[in-house]
């Protein structure tokens, strides 16, 4: 949300892809504010999806911006290929990370991107103490 304000990301995990241009298409006239592109390795999660020509596709299908979620481990070996082929944000698990840090600062040189770091965060909330997630947030603001 940002002020109050829902946005739509619709997934195209979910599409028909003999049809993706044209489901695409059909979102963004339904009132999509982005399109949501899940990147899977089948190492980081099992399940293996798209990868960087997908995103080159829906580029020159859309002018929404196309959100991908690397769910993948070793996102930097990713990075430079997935905002060449169009990408305007990307999404990366800290899980799956070896050095995060080197993560956010390498989208922040790309500069046609922006970076978010997603986690399992209900999960990692059981096992970890407040004190680190304040100090975590503090490191990352």
């Amino acid at each position: 949300m940002d002020n109050g304000i829902i946005k739509l990301a619709p997934s195209i995990l979910s599409a028909d892809f003999a049809h993706l241009g044209q489901q695409v298409a059909d979102a963004e006239r339904a009132g999509a504010d982005r399109i949501h592109i899940d990147v899977m390795d089948g190492h980081f999660v099992p399940n293996l999806s798209m990868g960087a020509p997908i995103v080159e596709s829906l580029r020159r299908v859309t002018h929404l911006p196309l959100e991908t979620h690397l769910m993948i481990t070793d996102p930097d070996l990713f990075l430079d290929e997935f905002v060449q082929a169009g990408s305007d944000s990307l999404l990366v698990h800290w899980e799956g990370n070896n050095n995060l840090h080197r993560t956010v600062q390498r989208v922040k040189a790309l500069g046609s991107a922006n970076a978010s770091v997603s986690s399992s965060i209900r999960q990692h909330l059981r096992r970890c103490s407040r004190k680190f997630f304040e100090t975590w947030i503090k490191f990352w603001s």
